[in-house]
């Protein structure tokens, strides 16, 4: 690949073509549209797809390789119930969806992020395909999981490189664009997914995740000549040693992502226990309509767009009145008590309905109160990352703090092995403490060691 086959061209950089941006980015963000709303179509069928059928007698037989797979998580946790294997097979995969973007990143430096987008869209096409098949369910989300690592590694790279270097200003309104996608996907998909899935068979749904998939990659490869093929990383001197304080800041921001574990543990619960127990628990009809389960799946991105310019009239009218708005680590304890507190609206429904089932509105209060909390949780904990990491590993510290996610997924799966061993009054309000305790750390830590991440005050002229 020659020098100027990977630079931008002025035919990428231009403005005309999608409200002032360059074409390059409606390509972008049409195809991280289509691929979320596969990807959150299917994850939303996932959990209710495995205890329902595929882990049952008849059906887990036939999938292959799963005897091993079994074997080797039961032999780390033990015997596992139908619903428990469930829990933990979505705690893993959906751990290692925000695992393998690291080394994604890392490959598309190397082939080129262009063809890396390529290779990721394809690897998820092949596996939202094999999803239609029982006997392929351990392929597919190998292939989901290698192909989100390219896809998401790479594609938010490319969004800032169909701009000219010095257009911040442009390039920050795309970034918004971008995310607008993002959003759009994760509320529509488990829409149309979760509505076919339970209407009208599983491997319905899951075709539909396939098809948009595969629309996905079509929309890519014809923007395909209005992207650079690899991104130019700006030159930069060799940065100094790391100082004392640079290592105590990264300490510190270590300590502020572990602290954030705890609040997403108590959110992200409502995609993998809610829909076992909504099916259980729940009394879905709303007039002579059932609601499907996996539309709960879309309530908590829906009021996180909706809560994004409230939150933010909110944090102004806070620097306000007392000089400057919350700090990143406030938000993200506010986050913890509002995820951790939204768990106590089943709880209350459950005490208040006593053996009967419980109307979907408790349910959507819960998911809806999650998606406010989402917003004070993990946007505070990127900006915290972005303004306090040092130069020399801000890019590094990015990557780590979506490890967070790793590790939350992963423990979501394990404790939610639990959820039949325990009453669910109890198993809700163990993800209400979790929720409050992080709220509590993260307070403790902004007044103690955390203090170092503050911002500093600028000096009076």
């Amino acid at each position: 690949m020659s020098t100027t086959q990977a630079l931008p061209t002025t035919e990428q950089f231009s403005s005309r073509g999608f409200f002032g941006h360059p074409i390059g980015l409606a390509y972008l963000a049409f195809t991280e549209a289509w691929e979320r709303f596969s990807y959150y179509g299917m994850s939303a069928l996932l959990v209710l797809y495995m205890v329902n059928q595929l882990l049952l007698p008849g059906h887990v037989e036939h999938v292959a390789g799963f005897t091993a797979f079994r074997g080797m998580i039961e032999g780390v946790f033990g015997p596992l119930s139908t619903q428990a294997l469930a829990s933990e097979i979505f705690g893993l995969y959906s751990g290692f969806v925000y695992f393998t973007p690291v080394l994604g990143g890392w490959l598309g430096d190397r082939i080129g992020q262009r063809n890396a987008v390529v290779a990721g869209a394809l690897s998820m096409s092949g596996g939202h395909l094999a999803m239609a098949f029982d006997q392929s369910f351990l392929l597919a989300l190998l292939l989901l999981i290698i192909g989100s690592g390219l896809l998401k590694g790479n594609i938010s790279a490319q969004v800032g490189s169909v701009y000219p270097p010095e257009d911040e200003e442009r390039r920050t309104r795309g970034f918004a664009l971008f995310s607008t996608g993002i959003n759009f996907g994760a509320v529509a998909g488990p829409l149309l997914c979760g509505f076919l899935g339970e209407r009208y068979g599983w491997h319905i749904g899951f075709g539909a995740a396939a098809l948009f998939m595969l629309g996905a990659l079509a929309t890519y490869l014809n923007g395909y000549r209005y992207l650079p093929a690899r991104v130019a990383r700006k030159e930069r001197a060799a940065a100094a040693p790391l100082t004392t304080n640079n290592l105590k800041t990264i300490a510190a921001l270590i300590i502020a992502m572990a602290i954030t574990v705890l609040p997403y543990i108590a959110y992200y619960q409502l995609s993998n226990v809610l829909p076992v127990w909504l099916q259980a628990h729940g009394n879905m009809r709303a007039g002579s309509f059932e609601v499907p389960i996996p539309w709960f799946q879309s309530i908590d991105p829906l009021f996180s767009i909706i809560g994004v310019p409230l939150l933010f009239a909110l944090w102004s009218w806070q620097g306000r009145g007392s000089g400057r708005e919350p700090s990143e680590m406030i938000k993200i304890a506010c986050g913890g008590f509002i995820c951790g507190g939204a768990n106590l609206i089943l709880v209350a429904a459950i005490a208040a309905y006593g053996s009967g089932k419980v109307l979907w509105v408790w349910p959507f209060l819960f998911c809806a109160v999650q998606g406010i909390g989402f917003m004070y949780m993990w946007p505070p904990l990127l900006a915290l990352v972005s303004r306090c990491a040092p130069p020399k590993v801000n890019s590094t510290m990015m990557g780590a703090s979506f490890l967070t996610l790793f590790v939350a997924n992963n423990l979501i799966g394990w404790i939610g092995t639990f959820y039949e061993k325990m009453t669910p009054s109890a198993f809700w309000t163990l993800h209400a403490a979790i929720g409050g305790v992080g709220g509590v750390l993260a307070l403790l830590f902004s007044r103690t060691f955390g203090r170092i991440l503050e911002p500093q005050p600028q000096p009076e002229r």
